[in-house]
């Protein structure tokens, strides 16, 4: 090709490209080294491959098989089962061409949410799935957006708010009395979904769906429990997601539960003028309302929905989860709910305070032992955002440094590691609510875990609404405990698990109450 007849425009073009090529071939060189300098620095070594897939191109077997166990509702169940039969805590995978760690050390947890936690972003994949549906908030975003929307949420989760009793107890109230107390069946997960939903809307909102007093649905909790399972694939998948028939019901329920919270940000924007004076004036404040803040600051109708939206999940689907979960294992133990039925009986029939609920110890462990078992968020994950190392996971043993580059995705399986018999014995698949106590007969300590009991993540990411949560759930366990005197689990199956974003037994919390004044 004789260059010198080339016009001006297309010399450019080739010399410009030429130089690119250049560039990313020094760059590939330089980062290259610094990788292989970095590895013989840390001593690191590469994690052991999953036995059990034959495709070590795009992982398609196994693709498949994770497909067909979500189906089946045993995917936790088998993923703690590779960690075992493989007898290693951290391995490789392939999941649609590209390569994920996963572990079960909490270690690597504790460097991945804490010692390095700015070395780790959310992922593609996740922003992908979830912002079709959430927007952006504080479970799709990281960097200076994420810092922003934690520091509008950190007020909801001051002493007093969560200790607000009384707004507890208006809402539990009237889940005592959806319940039959004739002995006949009913599933306290529904409930328990219509109660999270009516404290969390009045929370944030600063007014109640009120959806236990007003059985008629809406739809609202049906088409936001589809949107999830739906943005959940989405986050699993990524892109390739498109691959798989679409969802039918998928536009109609985001834009209903769109327009769900826009009813909220409208009349939130409403009163802009006033919250706006009243923040400037020189009285004391009311109640923080989540919303109230939100509309302080911005306008953007976009942007409040989408914080809201992340807030209402958590709020709404966390804490009903954790009840359901709980409840179902108390229906089956009578000796559970004997000693939760003597520790209420303390508080004399009166409502319980704050305090009164943060030392019952048994109700507590109670509470600790489900979320050990049977973890809300029972999977998570992190993307590197440089070059970096965790300290465990490499070698045969897995006892060497592992190399993580840019762009690799780390997950870790909480539902797993909560299992591992080395930190809760031999009888770590059990309900044992009094391992977390002390026994004064002998003198030992009950369970003081640390990064290996993750059921609210850790470092500066970890759960700003624990506390409401464990709060509202031991409220409610408490006010059930006084209504009824007696109870009958009326589902013969095991605890089975149903995943969408948050986990819960997929049969619910089906049982007979006997009420106290029947």
């Amino acid at each position: 090709m004789d260059i010198s007849s080339m016009p001006y425009v297309a010399k450019a073009t080739l010399g410009l490209a030429c130089v690119f090529i250049v560039y990313q071939a020094f760059a590939q060189l330089t980062t290259g080294r610094q990788r292989r300098a970095l590895k013989r620095e840390k001593g690191t070594l590469p994690a052991p491959w999953f036995s059990g897939f034959r495709d070590h191109i795009l992982g398609l077997d196994l693709f498949r098989k994770n497909m067909k166990l979500i189906k089946e509702h045993r995917l936790l169940e088998v993923v703690t089962a590779r960690f075992k039969n493989d007898g290693v805590r951290t391995f490789r995978i392939l999941l649609l061409g590209r390569q994920v760690h996963f572990t079960i050390e909490p270690e690597n947890l504790k460097v991945i949410q804490a010692v390095d936690h700015k070395k780790w972003g959310l992922g593609s994949r996740r922003k992908f799935g979830f912002r079709p549906l959430l927007g952006d908030g504080i479970f799709t975003t990281d960097g200076g957006a994420w810092h922003h929307s934690r520091d509008m949420l950190r007020p909801n989760f001051v002493r007093s708010q969560v200790g607000d009793i009384v707004t507890f107890e208006k809402h539990v109230s009237q889940l005592v009395q959806a319940i039959p107390r004739d002995r006949a069946t009913v599933d306290l997960s529904e409930l328990f979904f219509r109660l999270t939903m009516d404290s969390a809307t009045e929370f944030l909102f600063g007014e109640s769906t009120d959806s236990l007093s007003k059985p008629s649905s809406d739809g609202f909790a049906e088409a936001f429990t589809r949107s999830q399972d739906y943005i959940g694939n989405l986050a699993r998948w990524g892109k390739m997601s498109y691959l798989f028939p679409a969802n039918k019901e998928w536009d109609h329920d985001r834009k209903f539960v769109h327009a769900f919270v826009d009813h909220y940000v409208e009349k939130g924007l409403a009163k802009r003028t006033k919250l706006l004076a009243e923040k400037s004036s020189s009285e004391k404040p009311g109640r923080y309302i989540f919303i109230d803040e939100l509309v302080r600051q911005t306008t953007d109708r976009i942007r409040i929905r989408s914080e809201l939206l992340n807030i209402l999940l958590a709020g709404r689907d966390t804490t009903a989860s954790l009840l359901t979960n709980a409840w179902f294992t108390i229906s089956k133990r009578p000796d559970i709910w004997a000693k939760l039925q003597a520790e209420v009986a303390g508080l004399d029939g009166e409502l319980p305070s704050f305090e009164q609920l943060k030392d019952m110890k048994y109700l507590k462990a109670v509470l600790n032992e489900s979320l050990r078992l049977y973890p809300v968020v029972p999977t998570n994950s992190r993307e590197a955002e440089c070059d970096t190392t965790l300290p465990l996971g490499g070698g045969p043993d897995g006892s060497a440094p592992l190399f993580i580059e840019k762009g690799g995705l780390v997950a870790w399986s909480v539902y797993a590691m909560h299992r591992r018999k080395d930190y809760y014995g031999e009888d770590a698949d059990d309900f044992r609510p009094e391992r977390w106590l002390d026994d004064p007969a002998t003198g030992k300590k009950g369970l003081r875990p640390g990064w290996e009991y993750l059921p609210f993540n850790g470092g500066p990411r970890i759960c700003l609404g624990q506390q409401y949560a464990l709060t509202e759930a031991s409220y409610t366990t408490v006010r059930l405990c006084q209504a009824f005197g007696e109870i009958e689990s009326r589902d013969q199956q095991p605890w089975t698990e149903s995943l969408t974003l948050t986990c819960v037994n997929l049969g619910g919390a089906k049982v007979a109450l006997t009420a106290r004044d029947a």
